[in-house]
């Protein structure tokens, strides 16, 4: 038995919590450079407004609608995360991080209402960290998603389509088979974890509307039109468990830190500080989970849709003498890269660094310390930069090719409407008054 916990339009409700004042308003959250839509209050949904649509297109189709876009703040969306999974874990005795805003809980076993639970933890969410959130239980985890979709609308749109009574927490396997294949038969295909538009489409025009008219399929019919993966899916709308909850996730196969600029970068130097900056940040992630990269890919191109600008996209991979997740390196063979990929003459749009051939990092440290006396002294100044930079804040130290320019670097992304980081910032932190 799942649960699947997912915080309602996530990055928007982190930001209510701290501005109150923003309840009740079309509020949405805006991708890198402030470009597109990638989060929407219920009010903003109610305006049509689509996700990852154009803010420009917004404010031009909705002048007087009072939208209020901000810029993204993952900073404050990761700390609030890492409270909201806190609190989630609570529920059950395996839990599974999904995304930024969602988590599977297994509650197999669990004794007494899992609807009142899931009420009590709803309430507790709310209370301790102002996060509203839907909670879907099933016997599998597609149902349990099914589940957190069908509580979240009927608790945004009570009526349209389901039942007011199944709002905020949807237990699927509570329910007499009557009611679930009601259920079924109000929600559309598309709407299935796994279920994408295109497939959805292809499923549509063979007569497959409905949640209800795939489930009545034979999983031997739905493997020869579609494949193995959709007969998964299939079986676990029939409540047969063909995913398991995943503990431990999966090592990365690649860690990579790719930026927009804010402006077009047509000279050498910004190019060096961004990628030496995006580096940094793969460099770091790599430590965070234990791991030694092999080889170092950087790339650059030009934006695509300026169609009357020269275009030009290249990448140039480069190895590391040695497996490693030490900042140095890391940022010395990014450099080479750009060396062989930078052309005069262009305006780069977009600038990345992914690190390659990955693998554990205790797979080497033995060897490589009476190999390279250097290996440690450096592992212990990577480790002794990212304590620093946790407690005073990311960037106090950096490498100095990224430049001294701070967030005035030409190269940074637009931010035109970020709030303060409320909970990892000192100098952000709100003030209450009587």
């Amino acid at each position: 038995m799942f649960a699947l916990v997912d915080g309602n339009n996530f990055y928007v409700s982190c930001e209510r919590v701290f501005r109150p004042s923003l309840r009740g308003r079309p509020v949405i959250v805006l991708s890198n450079n402030d470009g597109c839509a990638i989060a929407r209050s219920n009010e903003a949904k109610a305006l049509g407004i689509a996700m990852a649509e154009p803010w420009h297109l917004i404010r031009a189709r909705l002048p007087d609608a009072g939208v209020l876009a901000l810029s993204a703040n993952f900073t404050l969306y990761g700390d609030m995360s890492d409270r909201m999974m806190a609190i989630a874990a609570r529920f059950g005795p395996g839990q599974e991080v999904y995304s930024i805003d969602e988590c599977f809980v297994d509650v197999d076993g669990i004794p007494g209402d899992l609807v009142a639970a899931g009420h009590r933890l709803r309430a507790r969410m709310e209370q301790w960290i102002g996060i509203p959130c839907g909670i879907g239980i099933g016997g599998t985890k597609t149902l349990a998603k099914l589940a957190n979709h069908i509580a979240k609308e009927a608790d945004r749109r009570p009526g349209e389509p389901y039942p007011a009574d199944f709002g905020r927490v949807c237990n699927l396997a509570a329910l007499p088979a009557s009611d679930v294949d009601a259920l079924f038969a109000a929600t559309g295909v598309g709407e299935v974890w796994g279920i994408g538009r295109r497939l959805s489409a292809q499923l549509e025009a063979d007569g497959v509307h409905t949640v209800l008219d795939l489930v009545r399929m034979d999983p031997a019919v739905v493997r020869r039109r579609w494949g193995v993966v959709v007969e998964r899916t299939l079986r676990e709308l029939q409540g047969r468990p063909c995913i398991a909850l995943d503990d431990v996730p999966a090592p990365r196969r690649e860690v990579s830190c790719t930026r927009a600029f804010g402006d077009p970068m047509a000279t050498l130097p910004p190019l060096v500080e961004a990628v030496s900056e995006y580096a940094s940040r793969a460099a770091f992630k790599l430590r965070e989970d234990g791991s030694h990269a092999a080889q170092v890919l950087t790339f650059v191109h030009t934006n695509p849709f300026r169609r009357s600008e020269k275009q030009y996209s290249r990448s140039a991979t480069v190895p590391l003498r040695r497996p490693t997740s030490d900042t140095a390196p890391i940022v010395q063979a990014a450099l080479r890269g750009l060396e062989q990929v930078f052309r005069p003459g262009y305006r780069f749009h977009k600038a990345g660094v992914i690190l390659l051939d990955l693998q554990p990092a205790t797979v080497q440290q033995g060897e490589l310390a009476l190999e390279d006396d250097a290996a440690p002294r450096q592992g212990r100044l990577a480790a002794a930069m990212d304590r620093i930079n946790d407690r005073y804040g990311r960037g106090t130290l950096h490498a100095a090719s990224t430049g001294l320019g701070g967030a005035a670097r030409s190269w940074t992304m637009k931010q035109g409407a970020l709030t303060p980081q409320y909970t990892t910032n000192w100098e952000h932190l709100p003030a209450a008054r009587a």
